[in-house]
Formats: structure tokens, sequence, C-alpha cells
């Protein structure tokens, strides 16, 4: 039995996707038949009906819509609306001509109502407000549609790089996974291809009036001629049947194409929020009192000038005014149920003190001014938190080990929109965020300039600008990347969490990853620590590896490496360039990706000789000689990134650990990599030369 039940279950649903997928040919053969084959009035009255109730459908449904892709279907409708509409009059037409001589009802009930009860059967006032509403159609709302959706297609068009950008700083940051990240290009993609769609329909309701008007004309002459020629009416009969039968066709047919223009129009002019049009409009010009007041006393002024209808007026005045009384009045009631609610601060006196009062320095805090306080306040669900979740996520997933929690305080004695990250109780970070406002980038290829608070991208000190709302859209059509204030702090959080990961990578953290590598390779970590190598010695080798920044997810390769040459070597500095040999490969790919020839920084033949000779006379460089190395290897480094190129110099492996501690105090960017940490199957090529006049 149960059997029975799912197999019918199965058929009933492709018997459904069949139907789904037949709906759209089946309607359009209809309509052609419609075309083609004569059909009597009653099916004619019942076409025209449903004509009816399908553009209000299609108004109510825009309408409800939050955003225009909530109503992707709206351009092939479109299409299939104005070819339903075309095909009725092709239909009534033919009725029209050939039964018109019969009377009013000879093209159905609809066309006749149509004629008689909108217009009192009078086909002068009938065929002014026919031309009325076609020109209403035709020259305001259809012509303002597609206005709106070609600037709307061009707009979109040229922002779609921006937001990919953002889309992508976004997911590198962390804030967003693949899948977000997915789903947000494609609906980048789709709204373009959906105001495109609408920018070409539009042109389809245009030749709908247009075609209107013509078949009009054509009903009116072709009446005339065959009521008078073939049957025998006089001029004053044919004029009144078939004038009135043609205008009560053409207002069938133009008032749901005015329904589905208006539809169209309410779909490209709405802006997107998480509200429907109604919302929109009622949450934004019933809400303030003030504005109610006004409108009030302006209406009650001109209702008391002498001539002016005084009731209607004065009427208004008294609904505008209610209204502002009664908004008035709530806001009252809330506020003082705020206070009613509030519970009073308690008086106690102050306790002794105690080993309570003693705080630990935070390992990781930030400290906002009161105006940053919404981004961070779990009550008005604030977007930073999310933030910083997915940041020390990213970061465990790509450094190899979990950061301490970020402790957020609000500090009244920074400025309204400063924040400060702190790293042990030390400030590393500081910069100012500006809530509700955007922070545009500039990544160097930008077309356009921005009216803001010109600043810098406290991350890495990019150009930058704080835009308001409004410019969001045209900052992207510039090429510039544009992010809120939560990503701006997230970003420079995660920023500063990978330079200083090597300062927060404690003994408590190196134990438990040992624990975690503990997990599947037990007697590794019993044979190496702290039988072979200390914890202590361990930790110092993790934190130079993290101090120029390598990640320390391959704790197996760590451990094995130790396990072999620890009993030769106890120098922690000396391990630390065993391990990056054996990390070669992983560094490698950090740097340089998948690529085969790698273009890199190199020294030269005499200059390397005399840094030799200096470490082999106890490591320290000469004054004079110091300032140039530095000189030269800022200039190589500007070089290799004015060409694209990884900024990595190429050393021999006894010059590597000298080099790095000199060079990191001042160029940042620089990466020194020891000849023996490349790959057999790499191949180098020096693309910058350090040290070339020396």
């Amino acid at each position: 039995m149960r059997a029975l039940t799912d197999y019918l279950g199965r058929r009933d649903w492709m018997a459904d996707v069949r139907m789904k997928l037949l709906a759209g040919p089946i309607l359009i053969i209809m309509i052609l038949s419609m075309m083609i084959l004569p059909l009597p009035p009653f099916a004619l009255d019942m076409f025209f009906t449903f004509n009816i109730a399908l553009a209000i459908m299609v108004l109510l449904v825009s309408m409800f819509t939050q955003k225009p892709l909530d109503f992707a279907a709206f351009p092939a409708i479109l299409l299939f609306t104005t070819l339903l509409r075309l095909s009725l009059n092709v239909a009534s037409t033919r009725v029209v001509l050939m039964e018109g001589h019969e009377g009013t009802d000879a093209a159905g009930k609809v066309i006749e109502a149509f004629g008689q009860f909108l217009i009192g059967g009078n086909f002068a006032v009938g065929l002014v407000v026919f031309l009325i509403l076609v020109i209403i159609n035709f020259m305001v709302i259809t012509k303002g549609a597609g206005r709106i959706a070609e600037v709307g297609a061009r707009f979109m068009l040229d922002a779609m790089p921006g937001k990919q950008m953002a889309i992508d700083a976004d997911l590198n940051a962390g804030l967003i996974g693949e899948d977000d990240a997915r789903q947000r290009r494609q609906e980048v993609s789709q709204e373009a291809d959906f105001y495109g769609s609408m920018d070409g329909a539009s042109k389809f309701v245009r030749g709908d009036a247009m075609a209107g008007m013509v078949i009009m004309v054509v009903n009116i002459i072709g009446g005339l001629m065959i009521g008078m020629l073939q049957h025998g009416m006089s001029f004053g009969s044919a004029a009144h049947t078939y004038v009135l039968l043609a205008i009560g066709d053409g207002l069938v047919a133009q008032i749901p194409a005015l329904v589905i223009s208006t539809a169209a129009g309410v779909t490209v002019s709405r802006v997107t929020t998480d509200q429907d049009v109604g919302q929109q409009m009622i949450g934004q010009l019933f809400v303030n009192p003030r504005v109610l007041i006004l409108s009030a006393c302006v209406m009650g002024l001109l209702g008391m000038v002498p001539g002016m209808p005084n009731f209607v007026f004065l009427l208004f005045t008294a609904v505008l005014g209610g209204l502002a009384w009664y908004l008035m009045r709530q806001k009252e009631n809330q506020l003082a149920e705020k206070e009613i609610n509030a519970e009073p601060p308690p008086t106690q006196e102050a306790p002794e003190a105690s080993w309570d009062d003693v705080q630990l320095v935070d390992t990781l805090g930030l400290e906002v001014g009161h105006r940053l306080i919404p981004l961070v306040d779990q009550r008005q669900q604030g977007e930073l938190l999310g933030r910083i979740k997915s940041v020390r996520k990213k970061f465990a997933q790509d450094v190899g080990f979990l950061p301490p929690v970020v402790h957020i305080r609000d500090n009244l004695e920074l400025g309204p929109n400063t924040y400060v990250l702190t790293l042990k109780g030390v400030e590393i970070g500081r910069a100012d965020a500006f809530p509700g406002k955007w922070l545009a980038i500039d990544p160097g290829q930008v077309s356009g300039s921005l009216d803001g608070v010109p600043t810098q991208d406290p991350a890495f000190g990019l150009p930058a600008v704080w835009i308001d709302t409004g410019q969001r859209e045209h900052a992207q059509v510039y090429g510039y990347t544009v992010v809120d204030a939560g990503t701006v702090v997230a970003t420079h959080l995660n920023h500063l969490l990978h330079r200083h990961a090597g300062e927060m990578l404690g003994r408590t953290e190196v134990q438990q990853l040992l624990d975690k590598l503990g997990e599947d390779h037990k007697s590794l970590v019993e044979d190496t620590v702290p039988k072979v190598v200390s914890l202590t010695v361990l930790q110092r080798i993790l934190q130079n590896l993290l101090e120029e920044e390598v990640s320390i997810r391959d704790m197996r390769t760590i451990l094995d490496t130790l396990a072999e040459h620890a009993g030769q070597q106890s120098d922690a500095g000396e391990l630390t360039a065993v391990v990056r040999i054996s990390l070669g490969r992983a560094i490698t790919q950090q740097w340089f990706g998948a690529q085969q020839e790698l273009h890199v920084i190199g020294l030269d033949a005499n200059l390397e000789q005399v840094l030799m000779q200096a470490m082999n006379g106890g490591g320290a460089l000469e004054p004079g000689l110091a300032d140039t190395l530095m000189q030269q290897a800022d200039a190589a480094l500007q070089r290799q990134e004015a060409s694209g190129e990884p900024s990595v110099l190429v050393v021999q492996h006894s010059l590597r650990a000298l080099l790095s501690r000199f060079l990191r105090r001042r160029l940042r960017h620089m990466v020194v990599m020891s000849q023996a940490e490349i790959p057999d199957d790499r191949t180098l090529r020096i693309t910058s030369l350090v040290g070339a006049n020396q």
C-alpha cells in the first residue's frame, strides 16, 4: 500500500512538472490562435475579463515585492500580456466588422459595457477619453518607466566591476563564504539582466499604445464603410454603432495596458529595501508630526480664502491635524512607558575591595566611541559582532591557531567615531568609522572624484573617502571599492591579527595545537615535545614563523623536522631556518601560487659578498652600507610592485635571517626567502636587482 502511495505521489509530481513546462507554449499557441480563429462574443467576454484580472494581479505583485528580482519574470509577462491584448484586438476587430450591424452587443457584453456605461454612449466623449488614456500611457508612464529602466541598466552594468570587487573583498576578509559570494555575484548579474530586459520590454508597451490608436481608426473607418456599403445603414446609424464598438474595444484594451504600464513603473522606480512600496509610502509620508501640522496649517489658510471650497479644505485640515495629534500622543506614550519600565539604579553601599576588582589585561581588545556602540551592541543587532567572529574563524583556518576572543568595551574618552584596537593592553591600531556612511577606497584606477570626508583605508593605507549612501552607486561606477563601517573595522582587525600573530601565540595556544595534533599523531607529539625540543623553544620557533607570515597549519611537518634536527641544534633561530626549508613548498605556494617561473628580486654578487663578510665579522652592517642597502631594496620593491609581481627577495640560505630582520623594520611588504626554500620544480627569474650599482 505504501509503495502504491509513493508511486502515485511521484506521478502527481511528474504531472505537475510537465504542466509547468507546457504552460508557456500552450499560452503562446492560444494567443496566436486568437489572431487566426474567429471567436464568439462570449469567448471575447471571457478573454477580456481575464486580461483585466491579469493586469490587476501584475500591479498588485509589483506593489508587494521588496526588490526587483522578486519579480524577475516581469519582462516576459509584459511581452505575453502585450501579445494577448493585440490578439484580442484582432479577434474583436473581426467580430466588430462582421457582426457590428446587429447592434452594440455584437462583440460581447464587455465591449458594450465599456462603450455604454463608462462613456455614457457618447462616442465623442469616448474618443477623447481613449486619446487621453493613450497619451498618459504612451507619453508619461511608459516613457518614464522605459527611461528609468534604461538608466538603471546602464548604471548596473557600469557598477558590476565595483560590486564584484566588493564581494571579493568580503570573501578575502572572511566576512562571507564561497556560497554567499557565489549567490551575490549571481544576484548582481541577474539585476543587470533584469533592467536590460525591462528596457527592451517597455518598447512593447509603447508599440501596443500606438497599435491601439491605429486599430481604433481602422475599426471606425472600416465599420462605416461596411455598415453603409454592405448593410445599407445610414451614416448616423453606422457611426453610432461602429464608433461606440471601436471605442469600447479600445478602452477595454487600453485600461489593462495602463495598469500594467503602471506596474512596470513601480517595479523599476522603487528603491530596494526590506519593505514593499506601500510600506515605504506610509512609513515615510505619514511618520513626522511636524510635516502633518504644517500641511494642516497651509490647507486651513487656503480653506479660509473667500471663493474656495471651504468645507473640503477645512475637512482635510481637521484630518491632518488629528493624525498629527495621534502620532505625537503615541510617541509620548512610548517614552512614558520606557521611563516607567526602566529599573531604578540600585542604591547600595560600596563594597570592600577584593581580588575580584583585579582585572587582567585582555589579549585582544576593541574600544569604541559612543557613536560606534550600535555596531557592537547585540541588542541593536550590531553587525560588527558577527563579522569579528567570521574574521577569527578565517584567521584560524589560514594561519593555523585560534586567536584570542576580542573583548569589546566603550570608551567615552575617545572621539565619538574613533575605535582603538589593543594587544595585551597596548594600542596597535586606531581609526575613525562613520555608521550609516560608506568608505570609498581608491584602488588606483578610479575615473572620477567624490564629495565626502577624505581619509585613508586603515588596513592598507590606500586613499579613501567617507561618502553618503546616495553616492554609493556613483562611487562603484567610478571604480571605487565601497564598504560599510562594520567592514572597515573588521578588515582592519583582520590585517592587524596577521601582523601580530606571533605576539598572540602563547604557551596555552601551543599546548592546544599539540593536543589537537595528538588526536591523530599521538606518538609524534610524545616523541618530540618535550623529549627533543622543549615547549618554550617550540613556541619561539612558531612565533618566528608567524612574524614572517608563514602559516603553522602543517604542524606535522614542523614536528617531523624538529624531531630530526633538534638533537644536533638547539638554537631557535637555526631550527626556524630548517623548518622553513621543510615548509618551502607551502611558502612558495603562498606567495607565487601555481606559477612555474618565479619572478623575484635578487642580490648583486658584489653586495652579496660584502654581506657575507659582514655576517662572518659579527653580523653588524656599517651605517653607510645599511642606508644604501635599504634605499636600493626600497627601489627594487617599488619596481617589483609596479610590474605586478610578488615582493619576494631570494638570497643565499645563510643570509636570509639577517636580511629578513634588517629589511622588516621599514619594508613590511618585503618578503625574504632562501634559495633552499624554493622547490626544485620551480624556475627562478630575477626581474629586479638590489645593489647593481654597489
